[in-house]
């Protein structure tokens, strides 16, 4: 693993896969790795893309990509895709959608699956955005699964969230009510070329100013339209972002504090809910009978097990 941490601190891109690779599938030796890494935190500034699909998320971070690499930034993606809960396998098709970046040895693509995590981010995203700011990354973008009010997670994960909305999303302030947008930082009304976007572009705005200075006296979120498609609005996508980066640290150092300690707990409960089964496993088919036969009720069966566990 010392060797491993070694070859990604230098950029090695084959050790890079192979480090991300040991973070989705052999939790062991990845805490090994990161033992190894420790200290090391890199200074990319990393940007979260959440909204509906069919927005043009895929689509709008290849534009971006494409105009930080004519910067001289060297990239970092991570696209995470839901994974079906029948088969268990992904598509993880962000290689065919942003087929423009291939090639290009200062651009790192990786495409993620959920693995049944909720929240819109695989649960090593936030790892895995650390790896590739430790290989030297120093602009990394991070695409949710696109399933809608559940993707809240990405504020935890990034210094700053874009919300891509698209014109046939209908009401705005019904929009807003999808509590995506209370994450944004800023606000994308893409496909611009469509009837009705500078009209949903306002709305939005205004239905933002009325929120944003009533319940938090903040100025209000910036609302942008993109055609990424043609590229247009791509640009001042990216000086927006650039702007709203030197403000971005207290408020993504919070983010993050309330992120890794609901992995915590989300970790705390994985392993309890196993040593649970194994301790109980007769004791739970009893409860279950019970309940079948409606002799008793979840709750009250959940808390017999509770305190059989806890020794009473």
């Amino acid at each position: 693993m010392a060797e491993l941490a070694a070859e990604v601190r230098a950029g090695d891109r084959r050790a890079l896969s192979r480090a991300l690779t040991l973070l989705e599938s052999d939790e062991t030796r990845a805490d090994a790795l990161f033992t190894a890494l420790a200290g090391q935190a890199g200074r990319a500034l990393r940007v979260g893309f959440t909204g509906p699909p069919g927005a043009g998320k895929s689509t709008l971070i290849e534009k971006l990509a494409l105009r930080y690499r004519q910067r001289g930034h060297r990239i970092g993606i991570l696209a995470v895709d839901p994974t079906s809960p029948f088969t268990g396998g992904a598509l993880l098709g962000d290689r065919i959608r942003m087929g423009a970046l291939g090639g290009d040895p200062d651009v790192f693509l990786r495409s993620m699956a959920t693995r049944g995590h909720r929240g819109g981010l695989a649960a090593v995203a936030v790892e895995a955005a650390d790896l590739l700011a430790i290989a030297g990354f120093d602009r990394l973008l991070v695409e949710t699964v696109g399933v809608g009010q559940s993707e809240l997670e990405v504020a935890g994960a990034v210094h700053l969230v874009v919300v891509v909305l698209v014109p046939e999303a209908g009401d705005a302030v019904q929009s807003l009510k999808a509590g995506l947008t209370e994450i944004g930082d800023l606000i994308v009304v893409n496909k611009a070329d469509r009837p009705g976007a500078e009209g949903f572009a306002a709305e939005v705005q205004e239905a933002l100013a009325l929120r944003t200075g009533v319940e938090r006296g903040l100025d209000p979120v910036p609302v942008l339209l993109t055609d990424a498609r043609e590229g247009r609005g791509v640009d001042e996508l990216m000086e927006a972002l650039e702007a709203a980066a030197s403000g971005a640290g207290e408020r993504a150092a919070a983010r993050r504090a309330g992120a890794l300690k609901a992995r915590l707990l989300g970790l705390l409960g994985e392993g309890a809910e196993r040593r649970a089964e194994e301790a109980l496993a007769g004791a739970l088919d009893e409860e279950v009978e019970a309940i079948t036969a409606g002799r008793t009720t979840p709750r009250r069966a959940a808390g017999r097990l509770l305190a059989r566990l806890l020794g009473g």
